[in-house]
């Protein structure tokens, strides 16, 4: 296909050209009715912020232009189908799980998912088989799945329907996703994929293996994150045995009937530039993250951690682009550094944990912003280093799955001090945001390990999500299972 098109962004400049008189919404009628919006966002960008109309197809059940942008999207990333998703990634997901899955359906995946893949067994009501990863003591977090574990998943749940791979990790983390796609369809199970960080993987050079290459059914890709488009525009993938038609389905039934023309607009300018131009767009960024890597290790006391690790297995592979730096040695707490950071020196990187930070590096940097990140870290190293004492030793607590989500969530429960809710079972989730992995999850037992750890990652200045009490103070807690359970 001629990837060199743009069909909806053509479409909304030919729109923007005609002398159409709006009697239709969005009321501010092409930015006439709200001149401080106006003034802020442009009259350019809101004269395309428009509703649906014949010209610019729908997205509920694209026929034209927008039909064609998908079809170009599939292409460019070796997919049979492609949907232009609205929602975020969250959403991508969602469809994923929903279209795949009903209740009471078991789905092996790892338990370093993201909150989505969680929210969308509370939706639909699967079970989760849980094959929980190896974990780095040094670094603090989750690995991928090794292979060894997935076949003792799929031995021991034989009646699952799919199996869930990250595809990276946050932190850059990759499983043995072609073979784990081969076992799985050996076994009749469906393979999805949440790509939310592996944008780039389908156009880089050297990269590790894309969701498509490998042969999944499905993959949910954040296009927003590291491909350019706007925030809360993403990609729902589908592979050939795949039925995109109950797909779209799915998708309807929680996606808005009013999408946002802006997001689709950078959608289909973002998998244009990317299909152009995409290996050398990731050749620079993947140059950006070694030089700030060696840099970085150069200093002493952080360790920017990359393919050393790979041991082909629970780390088949790693993502080079992603900047994650451990800060333990140092003496401070990622989340500290991340504070530092933002505080001090005017830098905003993507999150900070309770062992590392993670700078996210995109085509949209300089040199001078890479200089500007190794030097603050050098300043806080200079100013800020202490013993290393009285740090968490690992983030990833094994859950024990009491109840599906779905039972749990919508279970009845008490409101109970979180230093009383050991031996509980948890009817709310508990995650620190970002990466959005939870801590506990409904249906998860809460043991006296997690409650230390959420106390001592509240008291350290993670940003705990989930629970009614947003301080963290209290969580609900099951005490009458409605239904079956």
């Amino acid at each position: 296909m001629d990837q060199s098109r743009a069909p909806l962004y053509d479409a909304l400049e030919a729109m923007r050209n005609e002398r159409i008189v709006p009697f239709d919404v969005p009321g501010h009628k092409r930015g006439r009715g709200n001149k401080p919006l106006s003034e802020f966002l442009g009259e350019r960008c809101l004269s395309v912020d428009v509703n649906s109309m014949k010209p610019l197809d729908n997205l509920c059940h694209p026929v034209s232009v927008i039909k064609d942008a998908e079809a170009l999207a599939a292409d460019a990333f070796g997919a049979a189908h492609a949907f232009f998703m609205v929602g975020g990634t969250t959403s991508a997901v969602q469809a994923m799980m929903l279209s795949t899955l009903k209740s009471g359906d078991r789905i092996i995946l790892p338990r370093n998912v993201h909150q989505s893949v969680i929210n969308a067994m509370v939706l639909c009501g699967a079970i989760p088989a849980y094959v929980n990863p190896e974990t780095d003591r040094k670094l603090g977090i989750a690995l991928g799945m090794s292979f060894a574990s997935v076949e003792r998943a799929v031995a021991a749940a034989p009646d699952a329907k799919a199996i869930l791979v990250n595809n990276p990790t946050y932190y850059g983390v990759c499983s043995d996703l072609r073979r784990i796609t081969e076992l799985a369809h050996s076994r009749g199970l469906r393979v999805l994929a949440d790509e939310a960080h592996g944008t780039h993987f389908y156009f880089g050079r050297a990269m590790p293996v894309s969701a498509m290459a490998a042969g999944a059914d499905m993959a949910a890709v954040s296009l927003h994150k590291s491909g350019g488009s706007l925030t809360q525009s993403s990609l729902l993938l589908c592979g050939p045995r795949v039925n995109a038609d109950y797909v779209r389905q799915v998708i309807n039934l929680t996606q808005t009937t009013s999408a946002s023309y802006l997001l689709l607009a950078s959608l289909d300018i973002s998998r244009r530039n990317l299909a152009l131009d995409g290996a050398a767009i990731f050749d620079k960024v993947t140059r950006f993250a070694r030089y700030a890597r060696e840099e970085i290790n150069e200093l002493g006391d952080y360790y920017a951690f990359s393919k050393e690790l790979v041991n082909g297995d629970s780390i088949f592979a790693f993502d080079e682009t992603k900047l994650s730096v451990n800060t333990m040695d140092l003496g401070l707490a990622g989340i500290k550094v991340y504070d530092l950071l933002r505080d001090k020196y005017d830098i905003q990187v993507e999150f900070g944990d309770l062992g590392n930070i993670l700078a996210y590096v995109s085509v949209g940097d300089k040199t001078k912003h890479i200089e500007r990140l190794i030097s603050a870290l050098s300043d806080i190293r200079r100013l800020y280093r202490r013993e290393r004492k009285g740090l968490w030793e690992t983030e990833y607590i094994g859950p024990e799955v009491v109840l599906s989500p779905q039972a749990a969530f919508y279970a009845g429960k008490r409101s109970t001090p979180l230093e009383a809710c050991a031996g509980g079972i948890s009817g709310e989730f508990v995650m620190s945001y970002p990466p959005g992995i939870p801590i506990l999850a409904p249906g998860e037992r809460v043991t006296p390990e997690i409650v230390a750890y959420i106390r001592y990652a509240r008291d350290k200045g993670c940003t705990l999500t989930g629970p009614e009490a947003m301080d963290v103070s209290r969580l609900n807690i099951v005490t009458e299972v409605l239904g079956n359970g």
